[in-house]
């Protein structure tokens, strides 16, 4: 039976599904419990969590087995991931229908749409779907299936019940490496089958990456990146990309 302690260590994962960390302040706010008890709830060994000066991150063998959460570098590349997510949301429009990828990318654009805006958001992925359950003016699809935990998405058993009817307005899509020769590169082929739907049904094709994605290469691959009329990143990339995409006739933006 899952204890009190068990159920508030869970909320806390959900929480760094969304950021790589969570002041210890937040955490006790979003629980409705004392600081002292999520201390008390982080004592014992076996928490796949731990507070590090005043923050509670993934417990680094936890965080090793999940390939879209990262252990090192976690305020630089949050503020990466923000900045990219500002700059993609800025393309959504009212009433459209967004298809949104896993990782921890695509959670920043949701964050960055307003409150007030219309839309129909499609995910398949667990973090995705509690970012968009809190905008109030969202009706969310989230697209069922087997559940993988390792990055925390739901493998669509059958596309005609659900994916085949949707054709999404503009799909956003994450990825772990961007590269010119190799394409777009992500570490699960879990993820493809999903990641292949949208490529072939939304009508524009958003990709969204930090920049430490660029010049990376993945063992799963989207696509090439001519595959996407519009990349997204949250500083200027280097100039062989910004000449690849004037070539290519793909957008760039940051």
């Amino acid at each position: 039976m899952e204890t009190r302690r068990d159920e508030r260590i869970g909320q806390l994962l959900q929480a760094l599904k969304r950021s790589d960390k969570l002041h210890l302040k937040e955490a006790a706010t979003l629980l409705g419990v004392s600081e002292m008890t999520i201390r008390r709830d982080l004592q014992r060994n076996d928490a796949p969590v731990v507070l590090l000066g005043g923050y509670i991150v993934l417990e680094p063998r936890s965080a090793a087995v999940s390939h879209y959460l990262l252990s090192d570098q976690k305020t630089r590349l949050v503020d990466e991931k923000r900045r990219a997510g500002r700059r993609a949301a800025e393309l959504v429009s009212p009433h459209q229908t967004l298809f949104f990828d896993c990782g921890t990318t695509t959670p920043w654009i949701i964050d960055a749409l307003d409150n007030d805006l219309p839309f129909t958001g499609v995910c398949y992925s667990l973090n995705t779907f509690l970012a968009l359950q809190e905008k109030p003016a969202c009706r969310v699809i989230l697209c069922g299936g087997e559940f993988h935990a390792s990055n925390a998405i739901f493998k669509p058993l059958n596309f005609r019940e659900t994916l085949r009817n949707i054709c999404p307005d503009i799909a956003f899509f994450s990825a772990a490496g961007l590269h010119l020769h190799h394409g777009a590169t992500c570490f699960n082929l879990d993820e493809l089958p999903v990641k292949q739907w949208a490529l072939e049904m939304a009508q524009r094709h958003v990709l969204v990456a930090d920049s430490s994605k660029f010049g990376k290469v993945r063992p799963a691959c989207m696509g090439p990146l001519e595959a996407f009329d519009t990349l997204v990143t949250d500083a200027k990339p280097e100039a062989k990309f910004i000449d690849w995409a004037r070539e290519s006739g793909v957008t760039l933006l940051w």
